[in-house]
């Protein structure tokens, strides 16, 4: 189970920054807050070590009853999205229930982390984008099946289509990850983190940023 820090953000969109050599850095921003601590799991009670993260206001009219013990026990607005995150105790001590969560608490800059998100969905397509085919040949007397992936089996034997054949199908909306991005810039202030490269998702969507699992010794510099 992955316990790494982390924490939940919005994907703002990308731009460039300038390092002091002058290169240009390409950067994803997300805004990562302000997010507030709803509750702690603990092994004693739940047989596990979490921290439940709030963020997004919401109207109290809009949320239910339930939700909002949880929110008035934590002594905070109501919340847009409730997520929970496992991680090690030692982590989970540093912080209080009601408490804000800063980023300089997890992050800092040149940190590797690991980028998550959900995928723009593009609905039904054919071989040809959903997996990059080639299509048959265009002329010659091709009559539509210009954009077709051919043969998807044998005649006798095993006289079936075998399993995990590319087809077309439903591309994108699903969960995906980026390892090892490179983060450029924090700004505290105003809840930002500025991460080299493309993190997956639409502007808007909801992203996981955590400490990187295959660099883990690197972050402990």
């Amino acid at each position: 189970m992955n316990q790494n820090p982390g924490i939940y953000g919005r994907k703002v969109g990308n731009t460039q920054l300038y390092t002091p050599e002058g290169n240009v850095s390409r950067v994803t921003v997300v805004q990562a807050g302000p997010i507030h601590v709803l509750n702690k799991r603990t092994p004693e009670k739940d047989g596990y070590t979490a921290l439940v993260y709030g963020f997004e206001e919401r109207k109290e009219k809009h949320t239910t009853k339930p939700m909002m013990g949880q929110f008035k026990k934590a002594n905070t607005a109501p919340r847009r999205v409730v997520k929970e995150l496992r991680c090690s105790p030692e982590f989970a001590a540093k912080f209080e229930v009601g408490a804000e969560v800063k980023l300089d608490q997890i992050f800092e800059v040149g940190m590797f982390v690991d980028a998550r998100g959900t995928t723009r969905g593009r609905g039904f397509t054919g071989v040809v984008r959903r997996w990059g085919f080639a299509g048959g040949v265009q002329t010659h007397g091709t009559h539509e099946y210009r954009r077709h992936g051919g043969s998807i089996g044998t005649n006798m034997t095993p006289g079936r289509t075998l399993p995990n054949i590319k087809m077309g199908g439903q591309y994108g909306n699903e969960t995906m990850s980026t390892l090892n991005l490179k983060i450029s810039r924090i700004d505290v202030d105003k809840h930002l983190l500025m991460i080299e490269g493309g993190i997956p998702g639409a502007k808007g969507g909801l992203v996981l940023i955590r400490t990187a699992v295959k660099k883990h010794k690197q972050n402990k510099k």
